[in-house]
């Protein structure tokens, strides 16, 4: 019996256990640093994409086969070392995702109010990392520093009403606080071009069903140049994209409670404020012909309380596995973990700590295809785990202290949220307090 530890439970580490349980002669384990699985189909996609979310189900049913097993809250690199993972099994996946922001880099950014998009998905998502009461929406302006799906789905959220959320498995303190929004004003500000934005059709086009916002589209800034009129005649996703903002620009607004601004060929340059945001200074930027935007000298003052970045994620590195720091990935060929480019025996990779922030979730599935491919090419010549005791790990772990929450916990969990969902008409309210999570998955 091959024995596989799988780092992360996201679509890459279950799609891995789905691959290498296709053999009936392999044994999972899928471990997650947190207490709840699914990674960031449970914390991640918006609240209201409930379609996606429903992904949730395929997955569950990987997590419930006989030879795999559930393990969460354990931090591996801090309740688990490498060591550990190889002296009880003969192969590692590690499939943990990316799970910082990456930074603008200019003057002011680290401001009390300039917050990276993560931080506020993982907020309104109910992620056991986030604080409570980390945002207020206090602030009427708000900019949201990018344009990509994660960049559409917080200004969305920030454009909505409580009520219009009320039927999602949004926690209730978040709810509340939408509920008490002072936001009028959200800005989506993008670096280059409309050509060059990373958004599908889809994701854009909800904005334009918004019910509480008027959609503005300065005309002027939907500026195209020749590599992205080729990427509009060769692409189909970006020529509907253009084609759903040149339309919207000549919208008349409808004066509506909240406007959201879709901003392009905008530089940031500097946040402004003392001790909190309070505007963002950008540089007006011109299309190169390549698709780049380089600097007009022409600066503008967005006034802005909030600022949320949503520039890119990079991965975080796992004690005494190898990590390259400039494109935030453990290197890796074809899923192999490389140390001095050489294969190591038992290590993998999967999903986003292998190739970096990109793709939909069902790019994870060929992705970790990949890996177990070069797994299972690779098992015979494996050295075999040390200790193959499947009981082992559980009781290395509670003699560390480690409150291991099995499947049977992750069910009383799941029981729980559909209860409070249920005395409230909803199908689910979340759990957001680690401390709660724990409490309920000891009572399974």
């Amino acid at each position: 019996m091959l024995r596989v530890a799988i780092i992360g439970s996201g679509p890459a580490g279950v799609y891995a256990a789905d691959a290498l349980t296709q053999h009936d002669d392999v044994a999972v384990d899928v471990m997650d640093r947190l207490p709840a699985p699914y990674g960031l189909v449970r914390y991640g996609v918006a609240p209201d994409h409930l379609k996606i979310k429903s992904i949730i189900l395929a997955l569950q049913k990987v997590l419930e086969r006989p030879g795999v097993r559930f393990l969460g809250n354990i931090d591996v690199g801090a309740d688990l070392t490498l060591d550990d993972l190889h002296r009880h099994y003969d192969a590692v996946v590690f499939a943990h995702g990316a799970a910082v922001d990456r930074h603008m880099g200019v003057p002011g950014e680290e401001l009390p109010g300039s917050f990276s998009a993560r931080e506020f998905v993982a907020w309104y998502s109910g992620h056991p990392d986030a604080a409570l009461d980390r945002f207020t929406l206090a602030a009427r302006s708000v900019a949201v520093i990018g344009v990509g799906n994660v960049a559409v789905d917080v200004a969305r959220v920030l454009a909505k009403t409580a009520d219009e959320l009320r039927g999602t498995d949004l926690p209730d303190h978040v709810l509340d606080v939408l509920g008490r929004s002072h936001v009028e004003e959200i800005h989506m500000i993008g670096r280059r071009g409309p050509a060059q934005a990373k958004f599908t059709t889809k994701e854009l086009r909800e904005l334009g069903e918004l019910t509480n916002a008027d959609v503005l589209v300065d005309p002027e800034e939907l500026l195209v140049d020749e590599a992205s009129e080729a990427a509009i005649a060769a692409q189909p996703m970006v020529r509907r994209n253009v084609a759903a903002l040149q339309e919207w620009s000549r919208r008349e607004p409808a004066g509506r409670p909240r406007r959201l601004h879709l901003r392009f060929l905008l530089l940031p340059v500097e946040v402004l404020g003392t001790d909190h945001v309070e505007g963002l200074v950008v540089e007006r930027g011109r299309l190169d012909g390549t698709g780049n935007a380089v600097l007009s000298g022409e600066r503008l003052t967005i006034a802005a309380e909030m600022l949320l970045r949503s520039v890119g994620y990079r991965g975080v590195p796992v004690a005494g596995l190898p990590f390259d720091e400039a494109s935030g990935v453990v290197p890796n060929a074809g899923g192999r973990v490389l140390r001095d480019n050489q294969p190591v025996p038992g290590e993998y990779v999967a999903g986003w700590i292998k190739r970096g922030p990109t793709g939909v979730i069902g790019t994870n599935k060929a992705d970790a295809k990949e890996t177990v491919g070069a797994l299972l090419e690779d098992a015979p010549t494996l050295p075999p785990a040390e200790i193959r005791d499947p009981d082992a790990i559980p009781g290395l772990l509670t003699r560390r202290g480690v409150d291991v929450v099995i499947w049977d916990g992750w069910r009383a969990i799941d029981t729980a949220e559909q209860e409070r969902g249920q005395a409230q008409g909803r199908d689910r309210v979340k759990i957001a307090d680690r401390a709660e999570l724990l409490r309920v998955a000891s009572r399974r």
